[in-house]
């Protein structure tokens, strides 16, 4: 009966000692914190990714639409998952194709890469295509890149263009189709290489 006392006992032990184990191998490194930024002006969403920024969160994704009660928004996701975090973070929107080409080239020689877009209709600014991106203050020396805007009402034109860049070097990063001020219903597609 002793016996059988010890076996149980360091069964015990040793089941205690395996939870222990099983808990202890989850770190908090393991683990995601998520917070779901929404607003109607972009210049808002902009300050409120910064803000989440600093407390270190990082950007996950982005969509535009209708929600249920805040009508049209733009709606970002960030994450914190214990990686160090000290982004920082530029919102483009503009309804003119052209303006946002040459946003994007200001923001990829200050160091922001791409991160995602979407189209969402902003309480002002009527239908936008909004871009982010995102500068790693460790790589923003380093990474420098060139970027170009395509937005054709054709895909056969699309086609096309993004054969020529192909060919200099561009690489694909993002596409949206939406109704802009100027070009109607556009297919807008978002190009990089790494600076020259």
């Amino acid at each position: 009966m002793n016996g059988f006392r010890a076996a149980a006992g360091v069964f015990v032990c040793i089941g205690l000692f395996t939870s222990a184990i099983s808990l202890s191998a989850q770190t908090p490194a393991d683990r995601s914190e998520y917070r779901v930024l929404a607003a109607n002006k972009t210049s808002t969403m902009q300050k409120e990714m910064q803000e989440a920024a600093d407390e270190g969160f990082r950007y996950a994704g982005v969509m535009g639409g209708e929600t249920s009660f805040g009508g049209s928004e733009v709606v970002v996701v960030m994450v914190k998952d214990g990686q160090p975090s000290q982004f920082g973070y530029r919102l483009l929107a503009t309804t003119k194709t052209s303006t946002m080409q040459k946003e994007l080239q200001g923001a990829g020689d200050a160091g922001y890469e791409y991160r995602g877009q979407t189209v969402f209709k902003s309480t002002f600014g009527g239908k936008e295509v909004v871009a982010i991106l995102e500068r790693d203050p460790n790589l923003s020396d380093k990474a420098r890149y060139e970027y170009r805007l395509l937005a054709t009402k054709k895909t056969s034109t699309l086609q096309k263009e993004l054969a020529e860049a192909g060919e200099q070097g561009f690489g694909f990063v993002g596409l949206t189709v939406a109704d802009t001020a100027i070009g109607d219903a556009e297919v807008v597609a978002i190009l990089r290489r790494k600076a020259r």
